[in-house]
């Protein structure tokens, strides 16, 4: 049997990413050679939301073979350890002590690029980097996005030297202005000259070593020198309507799967929108309590993660969902600032991606030989005794990343995912149940209005926050089952930016992506690759 020519796709929460893993799609590049050109892209286009600096997770799929995964998140630096943080209740969510662990996104880059290689000739840096460092070096326009991290985090970050290239003489940024980041280009050039291990082994290791340690982070050099991204094997899950993939710890790629496997057992009982919504959100509480209770650094787990996604376990958890009224809620919830991407190339090859900081320009510390931002996904570490998530030298911290990819029984795959912390497996579960169960398109899967159980983005309280367009007619029903429900405008960025392609068997494409981001899903027929 042939295998079809498919056609390309793309898609991103930002246009210029798109249109940079677009680029390297038409020139005869996989799926992951886009997916770095994106990257790269994307780090210079929302540098408050992911960076160099950051994290990454990586699904990655290939026609009639079982995804693959990267693990690409940074460990705690050796010197982070409780002696470092004596005398803190807590870690701090900015400032030095908040960037103590390393910045896996591009040895993850590295790693996906030597899967590519397998495939076919890896182009050069210098082709998959381009774009971005015509993008750093010429200027950004500043989105609606940007402008409001801008205006969040400016009386926290405009008082410190570095930061001010994320300013404009010295101000907020205004959403249409241009902001240049020649910093951060003469980065990329870097790397494109010396190769992608030159930042942890090489110039830009060095660099970032001593800005890091000159402002008092635990982070060295060794750190930057032992760091590896890890191939991983992914969680699945097997439902009436396919197999389904996420990430294994430390992301909450479990509690993604755990929602969709219950909802898979309850949603004959979904008669319309607002049981749609009410059997998700208790979906969501028990996965939620899982995920709160058991989830850590892989080598800490208590559990075998697997064992909650095993038909009996699921079984007993949708037992104690009550299908008219409200488990009550509140719990511990799990902030985040993050980008999904995905891409189809024209073998059929797909990725789901997912690049962050973790909170709005992370930790705030930006290097001032470089450019780059760094993380503050530490803080989701504790001090406390007897934690799973208590800090500890060489650990990964508990992460909300976690890009999802699905095989359905009538052969359609799809790569789908989304930024928002503690939102991601409420969208994902969202937009996969419209499009797969209720029959919606893809476009509208994601559009529609939704919803979000928790504190997320500042927020302190714990109530179900829904958008105004879908609660005018849900919300007083959820109401009356128990639901302690706040209205939010409709398209709100806090419910996070989607995004989704599905490759069909006969090689066709469809893709969308958010219309609460500044995103472009782009589909190349095959004639047009011709």
């Amino acid at each position: 049997m042939t295998t079809p020519k498919y056609n390309t796709s793309f898609t991103s929460p930002h246009y210029a990413a798109t249109n940079a893993g677009t680029q390297i799609l038409e020139q005869g590049g996989t799926a992951i050679e886009a997916m770095v050109a994106a990257a790269a892209s994307i780090a210079v286009n929302y540098p408050h939301m992911n960076g160099l600096g950051g994290d990454g997770f990586w699904l990655i799929s290939e026609p009639g073979k079982a995804p693959i995964a990267i693990n690409a998140a940074g460990t705690a630096a050796q010197k982070a350890d409780l002696d470092y943080y004596n005398g803190l209740n807590a870690i701090p969510s900015r400032g030095p002590k908040a960037a103590l662990t390393m910045a896996g996104a591009v040895a993850g880059w590295q790693k996906a690029l030597e899967i590519s290689a397998k495939w076919q000739p890896n182009k050069p840096l210098s082709e998959l980097l381009d774009t971005a460092i015509n993008q750093a070096q010429w200027g950004i326009e500043v989105t609606q996005s940007l402008h409001d991290a801008s205006v969040k985090t400016f009386e926290e970050l405009s008082a410190q030297a570095p930061f001010q290239q994320f300013l404009i003489k010295g101000k907020i940024l205004k959403k249409g202005k241009i902001v240049k980041l020649p910093l951060i280009a003469d980065t990329l050039k870097t790397l494109v000259k010396n190769g992608l291990d030159d930042f942890y082994n090489g110039e830009i290791a060095q660099q970032l070593a001593k800005d890091l340690g000159d402002v008092g982070s635990p982070i060295q050099l060794s750190d930057f020198n032992h760091y590896k991204a890890k191939m991983v094997e992914p969680l699945s899950l097997s439902t009436s309507k396919g197999k389904l993939y996420n990430l294994p710890a430390p992301t909450q790629g479990m509690a993604s799967l755990i929602i969709l496997g219950l909802y898979d057992l309850l949603h004959k009982q979904v008669k319309d929108d607002v049981s749609h919504a009410h059997v998700l959100v208790e979906c969501t509480k028990q996965a939620f309590i899982r995920r709160n209770q058991y989830l850590t650094d892989a080598s800490r787990l208590p559990v075998d993660l697997n064992g909650f996604l095993e038909p009996e376990t699921l079984q007993k958890m949708a037992d104690e969902i009550s299908l008219d009224t409200a488990a009550p809620w509140p719990h511990e919830a799990k902030q985040g600032d993050t980008v999904w991407m995905g891409a189809c190339d024209s073998q059929g090859r797909m990725v789901s991606y997912i690049q962050s900081l973790y909170w709005e320009f992370g930790s705030g510390i930006v290097s001032p030989s470089t450019g780059i931002v760094w993380n503050n996904r530490g803080t989701s570490f504790t001090l406390a005794e007897n934690s799973l998530q208590q800090l500890a030298p060489g650990l990964q911290p508990f992460h909300t990343l976690n890009p999802a990819f699905a095989e359905l029984h009538d052969g359609r795959r799809i790569s789908y995912g989304t930024m928002g912390g503690e939102g991601q497996p409420q969208t994902q579960a969202a937009l996969f149940s419209r499009y797969v169960y209720q029959d919606m398109s893809l476009q509208d899967s994601i559009a529609k209005g939704r919803w979000l159980l928790g504190r997320t983005w500042g927020e302190t309280s714990h109530n179900l926050k829904i958008e105004s367009d879908i609660a005018q007619y849900i919300a007083n029903d959820l109401s009356g089952m128990g639901h302690d429900i706040a209205q939010v405008p409709p398209k709100s960025e806090m419910m996070g930016h989607a995004g989704a392609i599905v490759a069909f068997t006969d090689g066709h494409t469809d893709a969308a992506t958010d219309p609460r981001s500044d995103g472009k899903a782009f589909i190349q027929s095959q004639k047009e690759q011709e």
